[in-house]
C-alpha cells in the first residue's frame, strides 16, 4: 500500500470519491465497516461501504484500498459488485457507532467523564491492518453552553465502544445525514437497523424528513409514517410535495389516510385530495399543483426572481406559466408558457406576456402516461402545463414526475437491492 495519512477520521471519508487504478471514479464512500470484539481488543477496520451505479452499496475490503488522501480513495480496481450485506459481528461507524455513549478512563483529569462518540480515527498498524486508533468524544452540554467539551482520546481509554445501547441518540449521525443529498441520506437510512432508523427519524426535523421520505421505497415510507404520531405525520406530509404526499397517503389504510388529511392544513390537504381524485397513471395524478405562475403584467425580472427559488427542481424552474387571475391552481385561463432560455435573452423590464410560447397544446388531466411521455418528447420539454375543460391551469407535469411513474413499482428499493450477482 502506498503512503497514506497516518490517521484518517471517518467523518471526513464519507462522500469521498473512490477511484480505480486508471483514475476512473467507481463510487463514493458511505461508511466504514469495523469488527468490535470487546473494549479490550482494538477494533479492526474491515473495509469501506461504497455506493456505485447510483444507489447500490458494495463492500470494499481494506486490502483493496491502495491509497487514501484528503480528497479521494484509490483501490486496486478488483471490486466485488455484490450488494453489501452487514453481518452480525460487524459495526457501521457512521450508521451505528456515532452517538454511542462511552466513558473516558485515561487515569487523569478526564477519567470518568461520560459523553457520546462523534467521530473515530483509523490508522495502519505494524502488520498493515487498519485499526481504530482514536475516538472523538463530546460531553453533554452544560448550562447555557451550546455544546459540551470535546476530547480526542486513545481507543484504550474509552469504555463502552463495543456496547450497543437501545437508547442511543442520533445527533452526530443526523449532522452527517444533513450534509448529504436527500437521495443519499435516504439510502443510508434505508440500510440502518430498525431501532437505529427509528432514532434517526425521531431526531430529523420535519422538512428534512419530508425530503428523505420522498426518496425512500414505498414500504419504507409507509412504515416510517405509521410509526409517527398523527400530528407529526400530518406536519411531515405538509412539507412534502403534494404529488408525493398524495402517492404516500394512497398507500395507507383508508381510515389512517382520512385522519391525516383532517389534521393537515386545509389548503395543503385540498391539493392532495385533488390529486388523489384523478385516475392513477394520468397527467392529473402525477402533476405538480404548484408550478411558477405569473400574471400577464409581470416582467421578466419578476419571472427570473421566481425561478431562482432554490426549493424548485430544475424541471419546475424551466417554465413560467402565465395565466389570468386568480394565480393559484386551479387558475384563470392559461395564456401560455415562457421558457427560461427565452427569459434570459430579453431585457428584464420586458413583460413576460410578450415572450410566451403559445404554439403547443397543453395536456389534459386524463392524458395517459404514454401521452405525457410523447408530448414531452415531441416538444423537447422537461415540463408541460395541465389544464381543465375551461382552459384553467391546474398543474404541471415534469419529467421527474413522469419518470417516477414510468419506472417499475418500488424502483427506489430495486435500485438498492440489485441481484447479488451484480
Amino acid at each position: 500500500m502506498s503512503t497514506s495519512p497516518s490517521r484518517v477520521f471517518a467523518a471526513r471519508l464519507v462522500g469521498l470519491p473512490v477511484f480505480d487504478p486508471q483514475g476512473d471514479q467507481v463510487g463514493k464512500v458511505r461508511d466504514l465497516v469495523v469488527a468490535v470484539r470487546s473494549d479490550a481488543h482494538q477494533p479492526r477496520v474491515l473495509g469501506l461501504v461504497a455506493e456505485v451505479f447510483g444507489r447500490r452499496r458494495i463492500f470494499v475490503p481494506m486490502t483493496r484500498v491502495t491509497h487514501i488522501d484528503s480528497g479521494q480513495v484509490y483501490t486496486t480496481g478488483l471490486l466485488n459488485m455484490r450488494r453489501f450485506e452487514q453481518r452480525p459481528t460487524e459495526t457501521l461507524v457512521i450508521g451505528q457507532m456515532l452517538d454511542r455513549e462511552v466513558t473516558i478512563n485515561t487515569g487523569g483529569a478526564e477519567s470518568g467523564l461520560r459523553g457520546v462518540v462523534y467521530d473515530v480515527a483509523m490508522e495502519q498498524a505494524r502488520n498493515r491492518d487498519w485499526v481504530l486508533s482514536r475516538v472523538a468524544v463530546q460531553e453533554p452540554s452544560k448550562g447555557f453552553r451550546r455544546k459540551g467539551q470535546t476530547h480526542v482520546v486513545d481507543w484504550r481509554d474509552v469504555e463502552g465502544l463495543s456496547r450497543r445501547d437501545e437508547a442511543q441518540g442520533a445527533t452526530h449521525l443526523i449532522a452527517a445525514l444533513n450534509e448529504m443529498r436527500p437521495a443519499d441520506a435516504a439510502n443510508m437510512i434505508h440500510e440502518l437497523p430498525r431501532e437505529r432508523r427509528a432514532a434517526v427519524v425521531a431526531a430529523l426535523d420535519d422538512e428534512r424528513l419530508a425530503d428523505v421520505l420522498e426518496e425512500l421505497p414505498e414500504e419504507d415510507q409507509v412504515e416510517i409514517l405509521e410509526h409517527l404520531d398523527s400530528e407529526r405525520a400530518a406536519d411531515v406530509l405538509e412539507e412534502m410535495s403534494a404529488d408525493d404526499a398524495a402517492d404516500l397517503i394512497a398507500d395507507l389504510p383508508p381510515e389512517t389516510a382520512a385522519a391525516l388529511l383532517a389534521l393537515m392544513d386545509p389548503d395543503e390537504a385540498a391539493d392532495v385530495r385533488r390529486l388523489m381524485s384523478y385516475t392513477e397513471h394520468t397527467a392529473g395524478a402525477m402533476m405538480t399543483p404548484e408550478p411558477v405562475i405569473l400574471g400577464p403584467d409581470a416582467t421578466i425580472a419578476d419571472a427570473l426572481a421566481h425561478v431562482r427559488n432554490p426549493e424548485l427542481t430544475p424541471s419546475l424552474a424551466a417554465l413560467v406559466y402565465v395565466c389570468r387571475p386568480p394565480l393559484e391552481t386551479p387558475t384563470g385561463k392559461l395564456l401560455g408558457v415562457a421558457h427560461i432560455q427565452r427569459l434570459l435573452r430579453e431585457p428584464p423590464s420586458t413583460l413576460v406576456a410578450g415572450v410566451l410560447d403559445d404554439s403547443m397544446d397543453p395536456l389534459r388531466p386524463e392524458s395517459s402516461i404514454d401521452q405525457v411521455a410523447a408530448h414531452l418528447a415531441t416538444y423537447n420539454l422537461v415540463a408541460a402545463p395541465v389544464v381543465d375543460d375551461d382552459g384553467r391551469l391546474i398543474g404541471a407535469v415534469t419529467v421527474d414526475d413522469l419518470l417516477d411513474h414510468m419506472l417499475p413499482e418500488n424502483w427506489r428499493d430495486q435500485a438498492v437491492r440489485r441481484t447479488r450477482d451484480g
